[in-house]
């Protein structure tokens, strides 16, 4: 069976590449903050996760999306059995949906605001890796060394609150973060409710056991 992970990486290529030559499904999808507030066009939380401005902005984030993707989609097919498939899925959807609430909120009247990419749901993916194995190894640009994912995943979300107080470039550093903080929130509460397995537990054993060895 084809996984999630799969299906939402060539659905997004595919109508990603398709966008390349036709600006008019850009203008149809993209996060466009006044045509939510004035048209009630809900839908863009979700249709401008599956959009990208260039082919390097796509291959970074589907080829991030791959390798965390499929480590947290088996991991949820470990933990939830036969509705593990279909909380990573909705989990996913959900990540696009609340990475850009607080940009919404400040830009709902903006008419020269508008954001596209899957980042922030790629973000919440890449926290729930790290949540699932705290000690894995992960580098960050430039630092020329890797370190456990539970280091490296304070330290992506200080320096995302920096570039994004400074209004770094064009990338939405806040969907970044709050993408993030959705994985790791929406995972913790689902293992809680939706399964027998101890998650915080986990993750707190995996960092001492690091510490400790």
């Amino acid at each position: 069976m084809i996984s999630v992970t799969l299906v939402i990486l060539l659905l997004t290529c595919v109508i990603s590449f398709t966008a390349f030559s036709n600006e008019k499904i850009i203008n149809d999808l993209i996060f466009d903050p006044v045509a939510i507030t004035n048209r009630n066009q809900w839908y863009r939380f979700i249709t401008c996760g599956f959009i990208h401005a260039d082919f390097l902005h796509l291959a970074f984030n589907m080829y991030t999306f791959y390798l965390f993707g499929g480590i947290v989609e088996g991991a949820f097919e470990d933990i939830f059995l036969e509705k593990g498939r279909a909380l990573y899925a909705v989990g996913y959807v959900l990540a696009l949906i609340v990475c850009l609430l607080p940009t919404y909120f400040q830009h709902k009247d903006n008419y020269h605001y508008r954001s596209l990419g899957a980042s922030g749901a790629v973000s919440a993916v890449i926290f729930m890796g790290i949540f699932l194995h705290p000690t894995m190894g992960m580098g960050i640009f430039p630092i020329p060394f890797r370190m456990p994912a539970f280091i490296f995943g304070p330290l992506y979300l200080i320096i995302s609150a920096y570039l994004a107080k400074k209004g770094h470039g064009n990338i939405n550093h806040s969907a970044h973060i709050w993408g993030a903080v959705f994985g790791v929130v929406y995972l913790v509460i689902i293992s809680r409710f939706l399964s027998d397995y101890n998650l915080v537990q986990h993750f707190m054993n995996a960092i001492n056991g690091y510490l400790n060895k």
